[in-house]
């Protein structure tokens, strides 16, 4: 399980900050689908180097009980003066893996040929992709993280990556950042709305499309925090545990011990 609690992140500025989570609480459990909608600028790119551990939070605590993968097809972290294959033995040492039984699924899987053992800084970005998305699959995670649909290569390539993922590893935990409606109701149990660094969590796909549309129909800023600030109620409410009705006083009556006779 992986569990966020009350986290935030704020960056300082010019005259002030800027925060781009607000006491986000999200939890993950084993083979739990998630997927998160939210415009540009909402905070979910930061979400997700938050749970993989690229980025702290400023507040807030992290429970880490699963083995979470980087981004999927996110070649960022990859030294550019290593080629592919050095690339793939270093990220097997940090994971504990023995990079020589992974050489020939990342050899087949990403299609780069001759160009897995040339420097990763000579690769286009889809090269990139290609390689970090065969190292993905390589390593066994406990669950995976998408930061919006995997569009890498061509639709042969692409459908390949989709079954490699939602159908080989059905069994692994997901969180998908998406805009694609279609993909987050075929691949997700529960769907999140972030907005303005407040996460919605919904059990029910129509609801959490529902109140990603309306609030994509606000333009004012006033009515978007009112918005958010109605559904922050509503959902301590809903998660407030109700009280058992007391039973009745006994009457002071009752109370008196009755005389003998």
């Amino acid at each position: 399980m992986i569990a966020l609690e009350n986290i935030s992140k704020i960056y300082p500025i010019r005259g002030g900050q800027h925060i781009v989570l607000k006491n986000l609480n999200l939890t993950l459990h084993p083979g739990e689908k998630i997927g998160i909608l939210g415009r540009n600028g909402s905070g979910k790119s930061t979400l997700i180097r938050i749970l993989s551990g690229a980025e702290q939070p400023t507040q807030g605590r992290i429970f880490r009980g699963m083995k979470l993968s980087w981004p999927l097809a996110f070649g960022g972290a990859f030294q550019g003066s290593l080629t592919g294959l050095d690339n793939l033995k270093f990220i097997c040492r940090i994971y504990g893996v023995d990079y020589r039984e992974k050489i020939d699924f990342v050899d087949d899987f990403s299609e780069l040929g001759r160009f897995l053992r040339e420097p990763v800084k000579t690769y286009s970005s889809g090269m990139r992709a290609r390689l970090a998305f065969a190292i993905s699959m390589a390593i066994e995670f406990d669950g995976f993280l998408v930061d919006e649909i995997i569009a890498v290569g061509d639709a042969r390539f692409h459908a390949k990556c989709q079954h490699e993922l939602f159908e080989r590893r059905a069994d692994r935990a997901l969180l998908l950042v998406s805009h694609d409606e279609h993909t987050i109701r075929t691949q997700c149990q529960r769907a999140g709305v972030l907005i303005k660094g407040h996460l919605s969590l919904f059990d029910n796909m129509d609801e959490a499309f529902d109140f990603y549309r309306e609030l994509g129909e606000i333009n004012s800023i006033t009515a978007l925090h009112e918005v958010l600030r109605t559904r922050e109620r509503a959902e301590k409410e809903a998660t407030q545990p109700s009280l058992e009705e007391a039973p009745p006083c006994p009457s002071a009556a009752n109370d008196l011990a009755q005389p003998s006779a």
